[in-house]
């Protein structure tokens, strides 16, 4: 590590003297813990309603880099470990930073990302299809979830110092594989021919450093889906992506728990849409045998079209995974100055954004292929049939089965009795069949946003694309390439574009019109019809040459207000209660005395629900380390990878629970003596909540 800084600052210094590195911006690293309500939640990801919380593998952290130039024009951008984002909540954080702050932020130059785990407590999105699942709104999830957003920024900002910025970029093999390769095929051949994947495999990393080299942070975006951890899951997990931050922020943070630490290291989404990180691909459950590649099913008795990732289970997969991401942005982040990749990132930084009304939207775009204007147009909001079938990271329900181009007067029926399509919807999705008439339901309030934020970030000659989305591979190398040509005809310069993908507020998928043709998931689930990769593809192109040109463009109409008219089906917590002869915090099943290398401790305590107290940048339980007689030092926490927090109800009507505590002792587990202390609070019937504590006894854990 000092070999690779002395050769870098030498690399510096030289590259000043030569003129190479321009004025320094100011730079701030910043993060939060955005945990939710761990038990009693539904996930938001896989739209499974059985998928409900039941304690923490991992905690959830929002990381944030703000960057500030010469002339004081400063941008924020958040990677934040949720399923996505949306608008509710960054208008809410925007509320928080301009009472701090005054109209520093606002929202044209926040953007706040995705990771697109799915393994988060749901009910922060605000429309009814993104919330059903997880039976409507949770004001407990959306708050802590504001509250650590605003404080990420607020932390970055607080951290700004001067500093410069590089970028640098790598290849990283077998970590993703396309789950619709028969929809990407679908483009052209000679545009397929440019490329040598039908995934994105280049890794670009953003390097954050103060004027001495010591490094602040790095993000990382990768097109990966964060679906290692499969709907079978019940613990707050950030999957593959929040386990390589958790991998790239222990480096450099030695000795410090999860969540800690000056340096920040964030792996974000980009054009994912069609992307899975289970690169043994998919398989029929029980036989064994391949799915059917067009429609992603298996004959009657074979199981269902399940793929799977390359570990014994998904705890390994997203370790193997996560720890390949992470070894990537590593080596970029050690590389010698003779090998480095890296550039100085120079120029000025600028923002420009736009709501667009995409149902309405009318407008032309040259067509390469036939050498005509074609007239494009938004349709009403809408999910096509083979949304219901799901995809091969978490197969849907009933019958239906991906690349449905027919309908059924069964599900007609369904759909017309919550919202029925105009004809005019109808013609407008062709050749997509209508199984949810999304924008069409106004009952009990909005089913899917009508209105999108259309963003672009410029640091230097950087240009982050915020879409509001999951953009497929090819939709987003299309995008790309669209901005880099009109920065280039505009503003005569050459940029790097990165497509942050989930950001600012969330309408499902986009896919290229040739994909949309195949409606599979991802075209199923492309809400405003064949048009919309293309509707992107012209307000973008004009985003981009009005920001390189320094004008302004109109607002556009801003996203209704839905705070006061949220629904849920979701209850409080009623109270606690505990079995005769014990108390809150007792330790049921204690440790046995001495355990070996690559062995579970596991214990067992008398609890009261999580849900009562979040312990947001705190935590449930300690694993601690005897240091000497009067000390003990804090060894792991619920946010480390090592451990696993398991909750469950013993009797609902008096309201026991227990706490299982898995603790998987690993080979770089230092031996000694150990215990385990677990913190919580319970709700008293007659009202009121108090806390409690349990330790266990201590317990040995020899040398290998």
């Amino acid at each position: 590590m000092a070999n690779s800084k002395m050769a870098f600052l030498a690399f510096l210094a030289v590259s000043f003297l030569c003129g190479l590195v321009s004025a320094t911006y100011k730079v701030g690293v910043g993060r939060a813990d955005i945990t939710g309500p761990p038990v009693e939640i539904n996930f938001m990801g896989y739209a499974n309603i059985k998928q409900v919380g039941r304690g923490i593998h991992t905690r959830v952290f929002a990381r944030a880099f703000v960057v500030e130039d010469e002339k004081g024009n400063r941008v924020a951008f958040v990677s934040a470990d949720a399923g996505m984002m949306g608008y509710g909540l960054k208008r809410e954080v925007i509320k928080r930073l301009q009472a701090r702050y005054g109209n520093i932020y606002h929202n044209d130059n926040v953007a706040i990302s995705g990771t697109h785990t799915h393994g988060a407590p749901g009910g922060f999105l605000m429309h009814l299809l993104y919330d059903i699942s997880i039976l409507g709104f949770v004001p407990q999830t959306f708050e802590v979830m504001a509250q650590g957003l605003y404080l990420c920024i607020k932390r970055a900002t607080d951290n700004l110092v001067d500093g410069r910025i590089l970028l640098s970029k790598t290849t990283v093999l077998n970590v993703n594989i396309n789950r619709s390769p028969s929809s990407y095929l679908r483009n052209p051949a000679e545009e397929r021919a440019q490329y040598e994947h039908d995934t994105d495999k280049t890794l670009t990393q953003l390097r954050f450093v103060d004027l001495e080299n010591n490094l602040l942070g790095a993000f990382n975006w990768y097109a990966v889906h964060a679906t290692s951890m499969n709907n079978t899951n019940r613990l707050v997990t950030s999957d593959n992506v929040g386990y390589a931050a958790l991998l790239l922020e222990k480096e450099y943070n030695p000795n410090k728990m999860p969540g800690k630490g000056k340096f920040v290291g964030a792996f974000c989404s980009s054009n994912l849409g069609d992307v899975s990180p289970n690169i043994m691909g998919p398989k029929c459950s029980i036989s064994g045998n391949e799915c059917d590649l067009l429609t992603s099913r298996c004959p009657t008795g074979e199981g269902d079209c399940f793929a799977s990732g390359p570990g014994k289970d998904m705890f390994e997969s997203t370790q193997i995974l996560g720890q390949r991401l992470a070894d990537a942005a590593l080596g970029l982040l050690n590389e010698q100055s003779q090998e480095s990749t890296a550039r100085e990132v120079t120029g000025d930084v600028r923002f420009i954004h736009q709501f667009v009304d995409m149902p309405n939207y009318n407008g032309s775009t040259y067509n390469p292929l036939s050498r005509k204007v074609d007239k494009i147009r938004g349709c009403q909001p809408a999910m096509g049939y083979s949304f219901a079938a799901g995809t091969t990271d978490g197969p849907g329900a009933f019958s239906f089965e991906q690349g449905t181009t027919t309908d059924n007067p069964m599900w007609n029926f369904v759909r017309d009795f919550i919202a029925a399509p105009t004809q005019e919807d109808i013609k407008c999705h062709e050749p997509k069949p209508i199984l949810l008439a999304t924008g069409r339901a106004t009952f009990p309030y909005e089913w899917q946003p009508k209105i999108v934020s259309d963003q672009l970030l410029k640091i230097g000659d950087v240009i982050i694309a915020a879409v509001p989305c999951e953009f497929t591979t090819m939709a987003g190398r299309r995008l790309r390439n669209q901005i880099r040509a009109a920065a280039s005809a505009v503003g005569g310069i050459d940029t790097e574009v990165i497509i942050a993908g989930l950001t600012n507020i969330y309408t499902s998928y986009t896919v290229t019109p040739e994909e949309y043709q195949a409606q599979r998931y991802e075209a199923a689930s492309t809400i405003f019809g064949p048009h919309t990769h293309s509707i992107y593809m012209d307000v973008f192109e004009r985003l981009t040459k009005a920001m390189m040109r320094n004008e302004t463009v109109d607002a556009g109409p801003s996203p209704p207000y839905m705070n006061d008219v949220m629904l849920s089906l979701n209850t409080g917590v009623l109270f606690d209660g505990h079995p005769i002869n014990t108390d809150f915090g007792y330790v049921k099943s204690q440790p046995n005395k001495e355990y070996g290398i690559n062995e579970t401790v596991k214990v067992t305590y008398i609890s009261g629900n999580p849900r009562n107290n979040l312990f947001t940048e705190k935590t449930y339980f300690t694993i601690e380390r005897k240091i000497n007689e009067d000390r003990w030092k804090v060894a792991y926490t619920d946010a480390s990878w090592e451990t696993k927090m398991v909750w469950h109800r013993t009797n609902t009507i008096l309201g026991f629970s227990e706490m299982d505590i898995y603790w998987d002792i690993s080979p770089q587990t230092l031996p000694g003596e150990y215990r385990i202390r677990h913190s919580g609070e319970y709700k008293y019937i007659l009202g009121g909540k108090y806390p409690y504590e349990g330790l266990t006894h201590s317990f040995t854990v020899k040398e290998d």
